[in-house]
């Protein structure tokens, strides 16, 4: 004999979700889709992950516009009212060292156009002064799988000493990797090794934390000394 319950939902937890704002900046946010027990049907996640993949080259005012596209869509689909409630990056936990506060370059005010990888972007700062292990912090890495093409999600940290970069270059070169093929490891390198080249850093070190797959996440980790980056997990780990 079969009890049904009189109370629930599914909670589908969403951390791949993005778009990009009106000037052309990446926007990332982890979706929490509410789908309320009286759903005459469930929808089969990897469509729900194709759908959720189908915004990320397309312009929103802000995440209250795309949240209305969702819950109307899904809606539709299901039967049912669908909740959504967004979580962005920003006010998630940010990657950081044990010893070092990380910067976040994500809201810096940008416009980015290039969404394939341009090491030209990356420039010093203008007032030419040096920092000691500064220590920098986005959530905005996406590269495809060359195998796949399905996209790569990264937290990229970088600490470095030298001659200060210039923070809205450095995103802008990250936001570069939008539309790259590469496997993880060999993103890092190359960020690592366009860096060295352009900025000239006296230490360097380069670490992305991405977001797990088949249960697996990797973090590559480059540097041009032993000084140990001790980062938590983020948030879409």
């Amino acid at each position: 004999h079969f009890v049904a319950a009189s109370y629930g939902h599914d909670l589908w937890q969403c951390y791949e979700v993005s778009w990009l704002n009106d000037l052309g900046v990446p926007q990332v946010a982890c979706a929490d889709i509410i789908v309320p027990i009286a759903s005459p049907a469930i929808v089969e996640s990897k469509s729900l992950k194709l759908y959720l993949n189908s915004f990320h080259n397309r312009s929103f005012t802000d995440n209250a516009e795309l949240k209305l596209v969702i819950e109307g869509d899904l809606t539709a689909l299901l039967g049912a009212a669908v909740k959504v409630v967004f979580r962005s990056a920003s006010t998630a936990v940010t990657a950081q060292s044990k010893a070092v506060a990380s910067i976040l370059l994500d809201d810096l005010a940008v416009e980015c156009r290039q969404y394939q990888r341009n090491a030209k972007l990356l420039i010093l700062d203008a007032e030419q002064r040096s920092v000691n292990n500064e220590q920098l912090c986005s959530h905005l890495l996406r590269s495809h799988c060359p195998v796949t093409n399905q996209p790569d999600w990264g937290t990229l940290t970088i600490r470095y000493s030298g001659a200060a970069i210039n923070r809205e270059a450095l995103l802008r070169y990250i936001v570069s990797f939008r539309e790259h093929n590469g496997f993880h490891e060999q993103c890092v390198e190359q960020i690592y090794a366009d860096i060295m080249t352009r900025c000239k850093p006296e230490l360097l070190t380069v670490c992305a934390q991405y977001t797990r797959r088949g249960g697996i996440d990797i973090n590559p980790l480059r540097s041009n000394h032993s000084q140990p980056l001790i980062l938590d997990r983020v948030w879409r780990q």
